[in-house]
């Protein structure tokens, strides 16, 4: 494969992760964004495993998702950088070689680091079961089990899927898997 090859495949595997991700997410906007929030996008985070385009496809995905979103700056650059770095570690994850790891950057990450900013945009959930919890960690508890619900249930299978069909076998990361 030449290098121009693998530069065109690369801008357009990051182009549609960037797009899905941003379409996914504006789309689904009620349950996308807030203090209870299950970003469906957010199972596009374990590509890094198969492809590294996706990296910066994540990344200007929720930058742009997150512009639309309306939670201001704290929401475009925060969680924006948030995912990048998510996607980055979800990348280096690969050398283990267990996919069921893939999801776990970016629900630590977003459960820990989204709920910081949300808490000073919005009250916390009620929540009777978990009582006079603080704030910030009713936040990590309902972002988290978003993040779960996303990358576990919806990414996790989606990064079977597509290693079993090797989708991205053709990348320059085909090497790896």
């Amino acid at each position: 494969m030449t290098k121009r090859t693998m530069t065109i495949r690369t801008i357009s595997t990051g182009a549609v992760v960037a797009a899905t991700y941003a379409v996914l997410t504006i789309w689904l906007a009620p349950i996308s964004y807030g203090p209870i929030q299950v970003r469906l996008s957010e199972a596009l985070t374990v590509l890094p495993f198969v492809a590294s385009a996706s990296i910066w496809g994540l990344f200007l995905g929720c930058l742009i998702a997150n512009i639309f979103g309306g939670l201001g700056p704290w929401d475009i650059f925060v969680g924006s950088l948030l995912t990048l770095v998510a996607a980055m570690l979800t990348y280096l994850l690969r050398k283990t070689g267990k996919p069921w790891l893939a999801p776990l950057p970016p629900v630590v990450l977003n459960a820990f680091g989204v709920s910081a900013y949300l808490q000073l945009l919005f009250e916390p959930p009620r929540i009777a079961l978990l009582g006079n919890m603080p704030g910030y960690f009713v936040f990590v508890i309902t972002v988290g089990i978003g993040e779960i619900i996303a990358c576990y249930a919806v990414g996790l299978p989606l990064l079977y899927a597509l290693r079993r069909l090797r989708v991205f076998k053709h990348s320059q990361d085909s090497r790896h898997e």
